[in-house]
């Protein structure tokens, strides 16, 4: 049974937005597993609506994802104090924002909220993947990590340069993040998209746990002229949500 399992685990997680369509015999090679047993997972994991087949008898993620993702989301507490933030970042300062996890060395992009007339989720892009060693999300999360743990996780990853400015060294990543623990917020200065920049800060448990980590994106013009503001603007923003979940930070709990 936990074979099995495993099994269809290694299976789904294969789906991504690089290869969102796999073949019978194409996942029975990848994961050496024989294709009658690949087949029969796939068949059953189809009749459940995990997966749909196509035309072409391919298979990709199925529907009911995207419904167990809404009630995931909507029944975390730390995402939903963050959707109320994040409307308030786009109505108030018309800025976009984004709530993240890290997720096997990788940050999942669990919300993103488009700073718009009529504001609205724009779900289709909620769950992107985004490198954790160049965004302002990911360097937040891993801050929060011990180095040799970061280290190992990406010292199995391929640091590409995703612009002039990316990070990809691992000695010069440890710099920066141990700056960014210090500071409390990270910052992408144009390492993941050129002409964009990013400011990230964490969201804290009541215990001080690090649960997630929220972002502004902003056109890098507007940025480097404006960075201490929009550097107070998601602090101020993270420490309310993470108020709102029982957080007492250091300084509150020193006056209390």
């Amino acid at each position: 049974m936990r074979y099995m399992i495993e099994k269809v685990g290694h299976v789904l997680d294969l789906f991504s937005f690089k290869h969102p369509e796999w073949g019978v015999s194409e996942v029975a090679r990848e994961l050496a597993i024989p294709k009658s047993t690949t087949s029969e997972i796939m068949a059953s994991l189809s009749t459940q609506g995990l997966l749909d087949r196509t035309s072409a008898g391919r298979y990709r993620l199925g529907w009911r994802f995207f419904h167990m993702s809404q009630i995931v989301l909507d029944n975390t507490d730390f995402c939903v104090e963050a959707r109320q933030m994040m409307r308030e970042l786009a109505e108030r300062y018309g800025l976009t924002s984004h709530l993240a996890v890290l997720d096997k060395g990788q940050v999942l992009r669990v919300e993103k909220l488009q700073a718009t007339q009529a504001v609205q989720f724009i779900l289709p892009h909620g769950g992107a993947r985004l490198p954790a060693y160049c965004s302002s999300l990911g360097k937040i999360l891993l801050a929060q990590q011990p180095w040799h743990e970061v280290r190992q996780v990406l010292e199995g990853q391929d640091l590409c340069p995703l612009t002039p400015h990316t990070i990809t060294s691992l000695d010069r990543l440890a710099e920066e993040l141990e700056q960014v623990r210090r500071q409390g917020y990270a910052c992408d200065r144009e390492e993941v998209t050129a002409g964009m920049c990013c400011v990230a800060a964490p969201i804290y448990d009541q215990d001080g746990q690090t649960l997630a980590a929220m972002s502004i994106s902003v056109p890098a013009s507007r940025f480097y002229a404006n960075q201490n503001t929009y550097t107070a603007i998601i602090q101020k923003a993270t420490q309310s949500v993470s108020a709102s979940l029982g957080y007492r930070n250091r300084l509150s709990n020193n006056h209390s």
